[in-house]
């Protein structure tokens, strides 16, 4: 572009303008067969739901919009709280799962205790639900009688660190190995320190290559903070499930599902556009 405003005598060929214009035709042309596509599809499926013998009766039970507007207010005040819970585990995770992925990358024969401790931690976590994990921590822990009491809250943001530090440190580590030899060695050459070498070079280049990956399992934290609710926490769920017990209808779940849906949004937007920014930028060869 640069190139052809710092010229005034030059200018494109026909045959380019000609490609230019073509081009912009196509994307037209799919942009509209896109749109018309997508509103066929929505009102094909929608016909097809609002004819099916139970649509009365489901319209009732989950759409009810008076019973959704009455209990707006109280699963908002229940999403506050799993917006906390989200926002002090993330910060636990990027620190655990963080020193996890750093101890499984330690060298040398004397470090073998902690690998080995770091790699049963990850295999343990990674291949227990996180349900089962809430159900240990949340009434397992408090019973032993050695902490003080503690909200619900406390021990779901405890569970949610214990299990995503384990996929989020194997991630890590996988950007970590993905770092060429030859920087390593180029840092120690320097001087740097094994401890310098993985804060300043290793860590900075791993992290750029997992980073969609992160953000994918930070997009499944969004969701899975609602099943605090289980240890008595009320959040948007429980707050929707109080809602229904007194209302008889099932409408403050879709709205609570509704406002999961918006929490996470921004971030899955978010990181299908930097998985792309990060593709094309692999493509043209440019450095990732």
């Amino acid at each position: 572009m640069g190139t052809e405003t710092s010229s005034p005598s030059w200018q494109l060929s026909d045959l380019e303008l000609s490609r230019r214009s073509a081009r912009r035709r196509a994307t037209g042309r799919s942009v509209l067969i896109g749109v018309v596509s997508t509103i066929a599809f929505a009102v094909i499926v929608g016909l097809l739901i609002v004819n099916t013998p139970g649509w009365e009766s489901v319209k009732t039970s989950f759409f009810n919009v008076e019973v959704g507007i009455e209990s707006v207010p109280s699963i908002l005040v229940g999403l506050w709280l799993n917006i906390q819970v989200l926002f002090i585990s993330a910060i636990g995770v990027a620190i655990f799962g963080t020193l996890l992925a750093v101890t499984r990358s330690l060298r040398g024969p004397v470090f073998f205790p902690l690998r080995a401790a770091a790699t049963i931690y990850t295999d343990l976590f990674r291949g227990m639900p996180l349900l089962i994990v809430l159900y240990l921590v949340g009434f397992g822990l408090p019973a032993l009688d050695i902490f003080p009491r503690m909200p619900a809250m406390f021990w779901g943001t405890i569970a949610l660190i214990l299990t995503y530090s384990a996929y989020v440190a194997e991630v890590l580590r996988a950007g970590m190995e993905a770092v060429h030899p030859s920087q390593r060695m180029a840092a120690r050459s320097l001087g740097l320190t094994h401890a310098k070498t993985l804060r300043i070079v290793v860590i900075p280049q791993g992290v750029r290559k997992v980073v969609p990956a992160l953000m994918n399992d930070f997009v499944s934290m969004q969701k899975d903070v609602g099943l605090i609710s289980i240890l008595g926490a009320v959040d948007a769920v429980r707050a929707a499930q109080i809602q229904v017990a007194q209302s008889y209808n099932f409408t403050p779940y879709v709205i609570a599902a509704l406002l999961f849906v918006v929490m996470s949004w921004p971030m899955i937007r978010l990181t299908d556009w930097l998985t792309a920014r990060l593709a094309k930028r692999e493509q043209i060869g440019g450095v990732v």
